[in-house]
């Protein structure tokens, strides 16, 4: 599959075994694993980073084989869902740093064009998340208040 931006395939990486149940060795304790995700989300910690905590500590290496729902659906169940999604806030502050950079180095062409590209992803995401309701109809990014979003 090609690259969004770029006029090349990308390299090809590993995959996870299909699997249809959790393994044997694996940590299968359904109330365990759901307090274990509630407490790390009340803690402040992503839902990727939270399947990397389960996954290193707790031997749970796949979380919706252990639940049958995905991390992102047990802490929306709980109602600790961010306002804004956790791939979003992610682009959104590389957006913010890279104009904190070319506010330094206003003649960064590299950095400009890797702010368009990342505007335009940005863009195109709110699009997504706004039709699909998980953002409020008049929702748009603007970089000014951007600073603002993330912070709360």
């Amino acid at each position: 599959m090609a690259r969004i931006h770029a006029r090349r395939r990308g390299d090809s990486g590993s995959v996870r075994p299909h699997r249809s149940e959790a393994p044997a060795w694996s940590n299968t304790d359904v109330k365990a694993i759901e307090k274990v995700i509630v407490d790390l989300k009340k803690e402040g910690y992503s839902s990727s980073r939270i399947g990397l905590v389960l996954r290193d500590q707790y031997g749970v290496p796949d979380v919706k084989l252990v639940m049958g729902k995905r991390i992102d659906q047990i802490i929306k169940e709980n109602g600790l869902q961010s306002e804004i999604p956790e791939d979003l806030r992610n682009l959104m502050k590389k957006a913010l740093g890279l104009r904190k950079h070319l506010v330094e180095n206003k003649n960064d062409l590299h950095n400009k064009r890797q702010l368009q590209l990342t505007e335009s992803k940005v863009r195109r995401l709110v699009k997504y998340y706004v039709s699909s309701g998980r953002l409020p109809s008049g929702w748009s990014y603007k970089p000014e208040t951007a600073e603002i979003l993330l912070s709360r």
